[in-house]
């Protein structure tokens, strides 16, 4: 068929037909844009190949991306007991190349076949990545091809039956853990209180430092029937009541101060507004909110920031950070241009230039090698622009230039590169399927079951009788450590907390990190 050696068109259409295949569920369980590789095998064993162009194109596109965003949550996951999480993620991740290792050396499996396996079993599409790379061998994709079903089955199968093995309640699990989250991160909620203290009546709220003194913020004050926007010269009066927001501990500090909790409830007068604003304006990233002066010059409110899934109560020395929501409250006539200042643009598009020149820095980086003696280590094409990627995101701004993107962009440049990557290899690597499995059989699908399996139970044995981790941490830690997102989504089933989610997106950068230095060394021993 004279179409088939179009490679626009098949590229396309190997595309096209994986992404039906990979919406298809079996009992929950699905493929997902994963299903585009055995696609691609299945092309590349019958002759079709898509040139080797799309795949470097879209690997570069896929792991800037990846860095991109786990820039932030890679060095911050070092914090609290996310070190914790990184001995863990790095004890599953060096186990299993312990075990790849000696599966290729004692039962004589081709090397590049087990790195593929590894990845495999891992689930791991950026370790593949690094292993086509590094390798240069369509035994890498074949071994992914392998290990990968049981790789996702695998986990989801393991992380639904854990707490019935280790005889775990889930539900006191998530009380255990909802009692430290509060302790850690109290909850922001608002209350009402009376002016009546005689310290306070007849000063002003710039005399009285409310926020300094309470960490709390004063939202609304009703004075004689009218509701007003706290300003700095607003003078408190007795029998105000004021509307403040913070956490519990807080709000008891603004009742000594101010006067006791009433029920009254101050309404937001019509002449208000209350939005929730979300920080894209390259110019007020980095900055503090105490350098923007949005209340004195707007007479706006911030009562409360969002970031990664956590409520914040602002304060004049924190520093905002991109995708930041805002819970902003000031005149009508006002919240146009607060908003422009924020930027609050959910659909902005992506700047190229960070882009190109990121990914120029990490091919430079890349090319870079040490040496010691006959041994040279350098980090290779993946390598190099994930470091890049990496710290650039974490640094997330210099000078003119925004390193960081919506998570629309990034997600769609990311599953770009994924596609054509998957594509172009699966193919390449299509047409040595069949005289691998006529040399190996069923055996490797033992073997990946085995990379699969038992690090996970190591880590398990580790994290609750060392460590006395909690299990709803456990599974996001397990599941982030395998790279598996299907595995995330079953412990989202079994769990009313956001603890898995939290713990998974910890450990993920670290275990993706760790995965592509493993394939490193497997590939240089």
């Amino acid at each position: 068929m004279s179409l088939l050696s179009n490679s626009y068109f098949v590229l396309f259409l190997i595309i096209l037909i994986g992404f039906i295949i990979g919406r298809i569920k079996i009992k929950g369980i699905s493929l997902d844009v994963s299903a585009v590789i055995f696609v691609a095998l299945f092309f590349g064993h019958y002759g079709v190949v898509v040139p080797i162009d799309f795949q470097y194109i879209g690997l570069v596109l896929f792991i800037f991306t990846i860095g991109i965003q786990a820039g932030p949550s890679f060095f911050e996951s070092f914090k609290r007991n996310g070190r914790e999480l990184a001995i863990l993620a790095t004890m599953l991740i060096l186990s299993a190349g312990l075990i790849t290792y000696l599966i290729s050396y004692f039962l004589d499996i081709d090397k590049n076949l087990a790195i593929g396996l590894l990845n495999g079993a891992l689930t791991s599409t950026p370790g593949l990545a690094t292993a086509i790379d590094i390798t240069g061998s369509p035994l890498a994709s074949i071994g992914y091809g392998i290990g990968y079903p049981f790789g996702v089955i695998g986990v989801i199968l393991f992380v639904n039956l854990l707490p019935r093995m280790l005889r775990i309640n889930i539900k006191e699990q998530e009380k255990i853990y909802k009692d430290i989250m509060l302790a850690e991160y109290p909850e922001i909620i608002a209350k009402h209180f009376v002016v009546e203290n005689e310290n306070v009546i007849g000063k002003s709220l710039r005399d009285l430092s409310i926020r300094f003194m309470t960490k709390a913020v004063i939202s609304r004050i009703k004075h004689n029937n009218t509701v007003i926007i706290p300003e700095a010269e607003v003078i408190l009066q007795k029998g105000d009541v004021v509307r403040a927001v913070g956490s519990n501990e807080a709000l008891e500090r603004v009742k000594l101060l101010v006067g006791p909790e009433t029920v009254e409830e101050i309404p937001l007068d019509t002449k208000y507004d209350v939005r929730s604003i979300l920080v894209t304006n390259k110019e007020v990233v980095k900055k503090t909110l105490g350098q923007l002066h949005i209340q004195e010059a707007y007479n706006a409110t911030i009562t409360r920031i969002r970031r990664s899934g956590i409520d914040i109560s602002p304060s004049p020395s924190l520093k905002l950070q991109f995708g930041d929501k805002l819970i902003v409250i000031c005149s009508k006539e006002n919240m146009g241009e607060v908003s422009r200042i924020f930027g609050d643009d959910k659909l902005s598009s992506t700047d190229f230039l960070p882009i190109a020149l990121g990914i120029i820095l990490g091919i430079l980086v890349g090319k870079m090698s040490v040496n010691f003696g006959d041994f040279s280590f350098g980090l290779g094409l993946t390598g190099g622009i994930l470091l890049v990627a990496l710290v650039l995101g974490r640094t997330g701004k210099t000078g003119p230039i925004m390193w960081t993107m919506t998570g629309e962009a990034n997600q769609i440049l990311r599953q770009f590169g994924l596609l054509f990557f998957l594509a172009a290899v699966g193919t390449s690597a299509g047409s040595s399927l069949e005289s691998t499995f006529e040399q190996y059989g069923i055996e490797l699908f033992v073997y990946g079951a085995i990379i699969t399996l038992i690090p996970m139970i190591i880590t398990t044995i580790a994290a609750r009788y060392f460590y006395k981790i909690n299990l709803l941490v456990l599974l996001g830690t397990l599941t982030g450590s395998m790279t598996s997102t299907p595995g995330l989504a079953a412990t989202d089933t079994m769990v009313e907390s956001d603890a898995p989610a939290i713990a998974y997106a910890t450990v993920y950068p670290i275990a993706m990190v760790l995965l592509i230095i493993v394939v490193q060394i497997l590939s240089l021993i």
